[in-house]
């Protein structure tokens, strides 16, 4: 039997911050140069789908992984895992962490604030560990704090996706008000964890205020500062309308009016379960009246079909039996009702709906969309090729650049030197550059139009920076105008 019989009950599993790293860092203390006394790394986004990402999810990863300090329990946790897993153990440092640093990790860590949009290519966030006992940390804690490629990644789409939308409002609407409900978060079933569901729906939310990913919400408001980060209304699924059975589907939408509709309420009615167009018709003729009469929008989802023709066949049926009315853009706005596509929703499907929309002579105002699997799931760490990697080392007194520069593959080439991102404060222009700064100091570069966009957000246990989700979306959209 081994050693190891593991911690008791799921939660206690990601309690202990020295297992929560890759097996060949327990070995890596050894590896390095004997003379090594401090260590410095950095992350970035090397490019991919998105020309730049919102930075956002740091603050969630420092306040659950590292505000705690190590205790001796887990280092005794930690020995015997790795003794019996086939990997070296550095006790002596670990044990230093607690007698010397009270448990908590002396790692300083510095990044962009969140909610702003950085070209890929630069850096985006800085570990640094200058204890010579224990300077390897700054890559043992590669495995946790790489993991904000999530979070960013998520903001990044949805901050593209509101883009997108946004212009198609400009274009088609009289009101771009409406755009924070947009896109709502229809993820939280399709992600592969609770934790992905909390991380991937926060981060959604920093471009839109829709949501049915309650964790999402829920972490939000927790990790930042938000009393209600995002809102849902009352919606049909198709259980609730297939439990009348067929022969009572009229019945199923009429309590839903009855229930949920009045004046000035949003009831959304999933109506495809059978027959989406004979559907529509009841809508528009024996259960107009009623949805008139309560005062609320009815909004309808089609949750089947090819989206764009869907949504076309869908808006002309509700224009011939709801009306509409030509807004200033010259485009048609439905009375009383609108459409939800949570079916098939992706950044092209997306696009291309509104596109179809739009020549057909309907405004963006007409429809919300849902995303489920693309919003949170159908990422990877390459979508935005996320890495973090060392860059410089102290060897004695001395610090020395490190880099790789791969001859097989160039776009794998990292940065050396001891890193900050710039940004100039005339023309918002990031860049990344080396410099030989303390890493609080002013890092003023080039004259005096250079400013460090950089900051320090943790120190040795302590959380040094806590902004709030309204801070964040704030600083996100500051330019949208």
């Amino acid at each position: 039997m081994n050693e190891f019989s593991g911690p008791s009950g799921a939660s206690a599993i990601f309690s202990n911050p020295i297992l929560n790293t890759d097996s060949y860092k327990a070995s890596h203390y050894l590896q390095y140069p004997p003379e090594a006394s401090a260590m410095f790394s950095y992350i970035e986004s090397r490019g991919g789908r998105y020309d730049r990402t919102l930075f956002f999810g740091l603050q969630m990863l420092i306040k659950q992984y590292l505000c705690s300090p190590i205790t001796a329990p887990m280092i005794d946790e930690a020995k015997a895992f790795f003794s019996a897993h086939g990997e070296p153990f550095n006790e002596a440092g670990w044990r230093h962490i607690v007698e010397r640093h009270r448990g908590y990790l002396p790692v300083r860590i510095r990044a962009v604030p969140e909610g702003s949009v950085v070209p890929t290519h630069n850096v985006l966030v800085t570990v640094e560990c200058d204890d010579p006992e224990v300077f390897w940390l700054a890559s043992y804690l590669e495995t946790m704090l790489l993991r904000v490629w999530y979070p960013v990644t998520v903001a990044t789409q949805s901050w593209h996706l509101r883009k997108t939308i946004r212009e198609y409002l400009l274009k088609t609407s009289d009101d771009v008000t409406q755009l924070p409900f947009k896109l709502h978060d229809f993820g939280a079933r399709g992600v592969s964890s609770a934790e992905s569901a909390a991380i991937g729906g926060a981060a959604h939310l920093v471009s839109f205020m829709g949501s049915d990913t309650v964790l999402g919400v829920v972490a939000a408001n927790h990790y930042y500062n938000e009393s209600m980060a995002a809102f849902s209304v009352p919606a049909a699924e198709h259980s609730t309308i297939t439990a009348w059975g067929r022969e009572r589907e009229t019945d199923a939408y009429r309590n839903m009016i009855a229930k949920f509709a009045r004046p000035g309420a949003i009831v959304s009615v999933v109506s495809d379960s059978y027959d989406l167009f004979a559907a529509l018709k009841v809508w528009g003729t024996e259960l107009k009246q009623a949805v008139l009469d309560s005062g609320a929008t009815l909004v309808i989802r089609p949750d089947s079909g090819d989206p764009r023709s869907i949504v076309l066949q869908t808006l002309r049926a509700l224009d011939g039996s709801f009306g509409s009315v030509l807004n200033s853009k010259g485009r048609r706005v439905l009375n009383n009702v609108r459409v939800i596509q949570g079916d098939g929703v992706n950044p092209d499907s997306l696009e291309a709906i509104l596109a179809a929309m739009d020549r057909a002579g309907f405004a963006a105002d007409n429809i919300v969309f849902g995303m489920g699997g693309a919003l949170l799931q159908q990422i990877n760490r390459d979508t935005q090729r996320f890495a973090m990697k060392c860059s410089a080392i102290r060897l004695g007194d001395t610090w020395h650049d490190v880099s790789k520069d791969p001859v097989t593959d160039s776009t794998k080439r990292s940065m050396k030197g001891r890193l900050t991102l710039l940004i100039n404060r005339r023309t918002g222009e990031y860049r990344t550059a080396t410099l030989p700064l303390a890493p609080d100091r002013d890092a003023r570069a080039d004259g005096s139009d250079w400013d460090d966009a950089m900051e320090t957000v943790f120190d040795s246990g302590k959380l040094l920076v806590d902004v709030s989700l309204s801070e964040i979306r704030a600083r996100a959209h500051a330019h949208e105008g």
